[in-house]
């Protein structure tokens, strides 16, 4: 498939950074899931930095009121930051990750964002078993959502949206 030029070469440049910044780490990681925490990492820290934007400076932490329904600030934020970050995770895991799929771009897409509505739901699923049920302070129980979340995220993407395997 062919990337406008000026994507292509964003490309191999971020190709290359990723290459040196593998090298001390690839007896222990392999690559592609290497290449996945690091676009993964990137993506996350760009959502929580435009997030903080969005709350704190945009909308200056008040009541967004949209005539026929009123959302706060911290929804309306998030409303807001995840089509970016959507769109961003899915072109650094098609581009940068999981390079090798067959797959039609749509396809892709089409995938990523049900793989996205699954995580959405196990985050939540999650936080309220841990919080609730085993009674697990919120912020260790976001960090063992997270990591349960990221594992399922990462083999979903690998086998399933950027996959061969038929739905």
């Amino acid at each position: 498939m062919k990337i406008h030029p000026p994507l292509h070469k964003l490309k191999i440049q971020t190709n290359q950074i990723i290459d040196r910044v593998y090298k001390p780490f690839a007896d222990l990681v392999p690559y592609e899931t290497f290449r996945y925490g690091l676009c993964g990492g990137a993506n996350t820290t760009l959502d929580i930095f435009l997030y903080f934007i969005f709350y704190n400076f945009i909308l200056q932490k008040q009541l967004v009121h949209l005539g026929f329904v009123t959302i706060s600030a911290y929804i309306a934020a998030f409303l807001i930051v995840f089509p970016i970050t959507f769109s961003t995770g899915f072109l650094l895991a098609k581009y940068i990750t999981f390079t090798q799929s067959t797959l039609r771009g749509r396809i892709q897409l089409m995938r990523y964002g049900v793989t996205v509505l699954f995580s959405i739901f196990l985050n939540y699923a999650f936080l309220k078993l841990f919080v609730e049920v085993f009674h697990i302070f919120p912020t260790p129980s976001k960090i063992l959502t997270t990591f349960f979340v990221v594992v399922f995220s990462y083999f979903s993407q690998k086998h399933y949206t950027f996959g061969d395997a038929k739905p």
